[in-house]
């Protein structure tokens, strides 16, 4: 560990803190329906859509027709989208004439990138076309990204509002979020990398002459574009294989430095503007403090695992930290920051690789997936499975001072407590049964290249980041089977919209119910206290999914290689 290493960690939480406000303002503007500046230039375009549509942006919908109108939209996107890569080959854009993908390829990755989830069992410069890069796979990323900025003020209704029977409409959140943040944030951001050196051209391939005198063929596309999007709407697929590992997508310490500030940006803001909708920004500021304190702790843990090195070679006389498959222009600092940022959002995208890593630095990337991602999260779907957490949290309070918990307003009785239990559960049990699954069939463990401890915590790691809708993987394990594409394009679905539906009936419960103001017995939720029991639960419920796979994963990795043993 250095000085330059530690002072890279501090500078990126200072910055974050620093545009968490106005970001929050932002979006809070677009959770009210607010007028932005940039409605002068993007009113017309807005209420051009509605007209077209047939959309009435003042109808209110109910949690039950917010949930049925989001899961037709993403039903639709996903065959819309597995069209596009099942006819490929037969479409325009296609300079190098990929053909389409197979069935189970195009159903694992139409899914993926309808969940923002984005797992690759393909290498994207070598199986997409620039047209399925664009119209298929970027459409999705602004589109899913979106969605979960529009569920997560469907939430914040439900806290705000008193005996309403609306959390807002589906749509209108959709259309405000797309036109007024995602899509002029990824239009200046995409200008920025184009100006750091990022392809940006409908060209598909470049041939140039090495240094050796070899003739090279480079594949390009319109990189920078999807570059932006795909970070900061935390969806993290790659243009290209290596994914923010690859000089085209992750050009320089700048590039990677904006890159990790973009999959933090919206998730930090939702805090704030979580704590502008139910009227006490402490509310938000609590939430987040808690979500730092965690991913502080996971990069700590894995910064001073991967400088400290691994033991094997140690005792081969080779000293250092751990640089193995890590880019040299970005050291052992900021790809352990990466790393840690990726997975406690939802993002998935890599600037090294994960398998590469140490047990016990490899270990923390998949806990903050475990947790939930939680921990700032995916746009949207951090703060609202924060906020499910919450609920758990002032359950536990309630019942230490014998009273019906509170949380900002809303009693929290036992059907928030039984939906938001039905939503947290469901990564534990899908993660866990599909291990057991792909570790016990032959198809399953055909994928690992490893074998003992290393091979499962790929198994693991794998449903782990399917069900998380994380997208990162362990690169040793060969998913791009039928076996693995069908059952992790079902861990996917199942990750995103078994969550999904239980948080929105959370959320018409609570928009019927009344205010009830604090009184002296009712329990704190903006202090050091509440943000300590926040970190508590998120770490303990959080565990019933790490600790089954502890002792067969990192833990046993680790104490492999302290005894110098290779699996």
């Amino acid at each position: 560990m250095t000085f330059q290493g530690w002072a890279l960690i501090v500078a990126f939480v200072a910055i974050l803190l620093a545009v968490t406000k106005p970001m929050g303002l932002w979006l809070f503007a677009l959770y009210e329906g607010r007028r932005t500046p940039l409605h002068a230039l993007l009113g017309p375009v807005e209420a051009g859509f509605y007209r077209l549509s047939g959309i009435d942006p003042a109808q209110e919908q109910g949690w039950r027709r917010y949930a049925v109108h989001m899961l037709i939209f993403n039903a639709v996107g996903l065959m819309f989208t597995y069209a596009i890569l099942r006819f490929q080959g037969a479409l325009p854009l296609n300079p190098l004439g990929y053909a389409g993908n197979s069935a189970d390829l195009a159903f694992n990755t139409a899914i993926s990138f309808t969940t923002n989830t984005n797992w690759q069992s393909y290498s994207g410069e070598a199986a997409m076309s620039p047209l399925s890069q664009m119209l298929a796979l970027t459409l999705h990323n602004f589109l899913s990204a979106a969605t979960g900025i529009a569920l997560a003020f469907a939430l914040f209704r439900g806290f705000a509002r008193r005996e309403a029977s609306g959390i807002g409409n589906f749509w209108a959140d959709m259309t405000r979020v797309t036109l007024y943040l995602l899509l002029p944030a990824c239009f200046v951001i995409a200008l920025f990398y184009i100006a750091s050196g990022i392809p940006q051209t409908l060209s598909a391939s470049v041939d140039v002459i090495t240094l050796e005198g070899a003739r090279q063929t480079i594949a390009l596309g319109p990189v920078a574009s999807q570059e932006a999007i795909k970070m900061l709407g935390t969806n993290g697929g790659g243009f290209f294989n290596a994914n923010s590992a690859h000089p085209f997508e992750n050009p320089s310490a700048l590039t990677n430095f904006v890159q990790m500030l973009s999959i933090f940006a919206i998730g930090a803001g939702l805090t704030y503007t979580f704590g502008k909708a139910v009227g006490n920004v402490r509310q938000g500021r609590a939430i987040l403090a808690a979500m730092l304190t965690i991913f502080l702790i996971g990069v700590a843990v894995t910064y001073w695992q991967e400088s400290a090195g691994n033991p094997i070679l140690h005792s081969l006389g080779v000293a250092g930290g751990n640089m193995e498959g890590k880019e040299v222009r970005f050291g052992i600092a900021a790809s352990s920051l990466f790393s840690v940022i990726t997975t406690a959002a939802s993002c998935g995208a890599v600037n090294a690789m994960h398998d590469s890593f140490t047990a016990l630095g490899g270990m923390i990337p998949l806990l903050n997936i475990q947790l939930g991602e939680v921990v700032v999260g995916g746009v949207g779907a951090g703060i609202y499975g924060f906020l499910l957490f919450a609920i758990l949290a002032v359950f536990v309070a309630g019942l230490m001072v014998g009273r019906t918990p509170e949380y900002v307003g809303k009693k929290i009785e036992s059907r928030e407590v039984k939906l938001a239990v039905l939503a947290i559960a469901v990564l534990p049990l899908v993660i866990l049964g599909f291990t057991a699954i792909a570790a016990v069939l032959p198809a399953g463990l055909a994928g690992p290249l490893n074998k003992g401890p290393h091979g499962f915590s790929e198994i693991l790691y794998a449903f782990t980041s399917g069900v998380g809708n994380n997208g990162s993987a362990f690169a040793g394990l060969t998913a791009n089977t039928p076996f693995y594409n069908g059952l992790l394009g079902v861990a996917m679905w199942i990750g995103r919209f078994f969550i999904i539906v239980p948080m929105l009936a959370i959320a018409g419960g609570l928009a019927a119910k009344k205010y009830v103001p604090e009184t002296a017995g009712s329990f704190p939720t903006t202090g050091p206290l509440w943000t300590g029991l926040l970190v508590g639960i998120v770490l303990i419920l959080g565990g019933l999914t790490f600790l089954p796979g502890l002792a067969l994963g990192p833990i046993a990795d680790h104490l492999a290689m302290i005894r110098g043993q290779l699996f």
